[in-house]
Order: structure tokens, then C-alpha cells, then sequence
């Protein structure tokens, strides 16, 4: 057997905990014999659900907790003074070593602050980013930032283009992924000050198949597998992509469901339909990893059902197994990147 992969999950974190959060770790548990989870929250309730279910109790633990971050919790204030909660507590884990990663479907800035301030960066990251899976026509794009960086430097969007490049080759098989930097325009000189600095860089980084600027409606299109943006227009992107696709998926239903033909029409189409959506179902990549840190941090939707949560402890292990940490630190020279920074900052002194 190999090695075993050690996951700490948020027992009380989502619209759904504890029961959706327990049952989803449980379905990986029993599909992956290399997988050990230890649940974070209230003893009693993570208890309770276990009990309705099937499991290898010798990998399972459970850490108690007394606290819970609620999603209006200012994040950095809450990762502060609540020391007892399910999130501090898992990051803590993986802090110490004692796991090699946290999935919480939780507070998303708690995730984004504790993870900088328990966790860390590893050593030459600027700062990481968030960068969910996202469906399109042709396979999954890596929308990198989404949430975690709303003012980058241009250097550090080339850093998202180097770790999203390395993710998705390792994690899904992509050999030469293509990176794309999000802007109002193909051209090069359209766009802000930072998409045209950010645009040069990713230009002369011989480690990218960098592609040039890409306009967000080309990303469902499947035009790209990286798209490079800042936080704040990845954030937009993201919600504005789960509404549509909200909004479609319940028209279609109201049309097929309008009137008997259509309804037979429906019955006659319902596998292709049932195969067309399970393709543009973003719950089945996991969650949102947290890119750069020491270990790995996985921010699964808020409302996330035993699905997601199954996808995002499978991801987990796919992530230390290919050695991502690893392969950032080898191939974006990372040891050498972090010694020049601070030879330069002792010559400023």
C-alpha cells in the first residue's frame, strides 16, 4: 500500500455540516485505502453522523472542537481569537505536520487568512492564489485568482501562470497546458496598467505556453486551461459563470417539464442531458485549492453535498502524491528566487 495520505476536514463548516461534510469523507474513505481523515468540530454531532454509517474507524479521528467561524466573521479577527474552532484547528494540523491537508466548505476568508497566517508560504511565493476548476466545452480551465489576491503585482500573476501551469499537467494529464491572461481584448496593448506589465512577463517566461489575452466569454469555450487574472475579476467570473449556468439549468427544466410532448421529448433525451450535465458540473473537481502554501488548504463550495466533498479529499491525495509542493519549488526555482530577494532587501538596508 502506499503511502498514507492524512486529510483534516471542517466537520462544521457549509449549509450542510455535519452530515453532507461527514458522509462525502466517509465515500472517499472507503474508495481510498491510502486515505486517513481526521474531522474537526463538536465531538457529538461528527459522532452522531458516523454512527448512520460504514467506515474504516482505524483511519478515522476526531479532534473536538468548542467554535465555529460563521461566513460574516470578520476572517482575520476570527482566525485571531477563535483558537478552539473547527478552521483554526485544521490549519493548525497541517501547520505542525500532523496532516497533510485541510478541506473545510467554511468561511472562505477564514480558509484565506489563516492559511497565510498558520500555514505559510512556501519560500519565493509572492503570495498564493485560489484557483478553482472550473467546466467548459472542453475540459476544465484553472481560474487563477478567484478570491485571494484583489490588488496583485504583475510578478505576482506570473507566479499564478507558473503554479496553475505545473498544476494542471500534473494534476490532470494536460502536457502543455495553455495560459491565457484574462483582459477586455486580444490584443496586447488592450487593458490596465498591470494586464499590460502582467502580459509582457508571462510573454518572455520560456516555462509557459502562454497564448496571449483571452476574453472571459472565450473561457467556457474551453480556449484556454489556465486563465491568469486578479482576484477580484476571477471572483466576478466565478459567480457570474455558477448563475448562468443556475439559470440555464432551470429553464431547461421548466421548458422540457412545459407540456406532454415536450415531457416525451424530455424521457427520450434524459441521458444525453443527464451526461451533458455531469460535464459542466464543477462539484465533481472538488473545491478551490490554495496554491503556494506549505501545505495544502482546499476551500469547497459553501453548499457543498457529499459529492464535492468526496472529489475534494480525492484531489487532496492526487496533490501529495504528484509532489505539487514539490514540483513548485524544483521548477519555478523557488530557494533561488527567495535567496535573491533577500540578498536584494540587505543591499537596500
Amino acid at each position: 500500500m502506499s503511502e498514507f495520505v492524512h486529510v483534516a476536514v471542517d466537520a462544521m463548516g457549509g449549509d450542510n455540516a455535519p452530515s453532507e461534510i461527514v458522509k462525502g469523507s466517509v465515500n472517499a474513505l472507503n474508495s481510498c485505502p491510502n486515505l486517513k481523515v481526521t474531522f474537526t468540530g463538536k465531538e457529538e454531532l461528527v459522532k452522531a453522523e458516523l454512527e448512520k454509517l460504514k467506515y474504516p474507524a482505524d483511519r478515522v479521528q476526531i479532534l473536538n472542537c468548542t467554535e465555529v467561524i460563521a461566513m460574516a466573521e470578520p476572517p482575520v479577527d476570527a482566525i485571531r481569537t477563535k483558537k478552539d474552532s473547527s478552521i483554526v484547528k485544521g490549519l493548525r494540523l497541517v501547520k505542525d505536520g500532523e496532516c497533510d491537508a485541510f478541506v473545510t466548505a467554511g468561511s472562505t476568508g477564514a480558509a484565506l487568512a489563516g492559511g497565510q497566517l498558520l500555514v505559510g508560504r512556501i519560500k519565493g511565493i509572492e503570495r498564493p492564489p485560489l484557483a478553482p476548476l472550473m467546466p467548459t466545452a472542453k475540459g476544465p480551465v484553472l481560474l487563477i485568482d478567484c478570491g485571494a489576491n484583489m490588488d496583485p503585482r504583475p510578478s505576482m500573476l506570473l507566479q499564478f501562470a507558473q503554479m496553475g501551469s505545473i498544476y494542471m499537467r500534473n494534476m490532470t494529464g494536460v502536457e502543455k497546458p495553455r495560459v491565457g491572461l484574462v483582459n477586455v481584448g486580444t490584443e496586447e496593448e488592450k487593458g490596465n496598467e498591470l494586464a499590460k506589465q502582467a502580459h509582457q512577463l508571462l510573454k518572455d517566461c520560456p516555462d509557459i505556453n502562454f497564448v496571449g489575452n483571452i476574453e472571459a466569454r472565450e473561457i467556457p469555450e474551453g480556449a484556454v486551461d489556465v486563465a491568469v487574472t486578479d482576484a477580484f475579476t476571477g471572483n466576478a467570473i466565478l459567480k457570474m459563470y455558477e448563475g448562468v449556468a443556475k439559470v440555464i439549468l432551470h429553464e431547461l427544466k421548466g421548458a422540457l417539464m412545459s407540456s406532454f410532448v415536450s415531457k416525451i421529448g424530455a424521457l427520450m433525451i434524459k441521458p444525453a442531458l443527464k451526461g451533458m450535465i455531469k460535464t459542466f458540473d464543477a462539484s465533481e473537481y472538488g473545491g478551490a485549492p490554495m496554491l503556494g502554501l506549505k501545505g495544502l488548504v482546499v476551500k469547497a463550495h459553501g453548499n457543498s453535498k457529499e459529492a464535492e466533498i468526496e472529489h475534494a479529499l480525492e484531489q487532496c491525495i492526487t496533490f501529495k502524491e504528484k509532489q505539487i509542493n514539490e514540483l513548485f519549488r524544483s521548477e519555478m526555482k523557488l530557494d533561488e528566487l527567495a535567496s535573491a530577494r533577500r540578498a536584494k532587501k540587505n543591499t537596500e538596508e
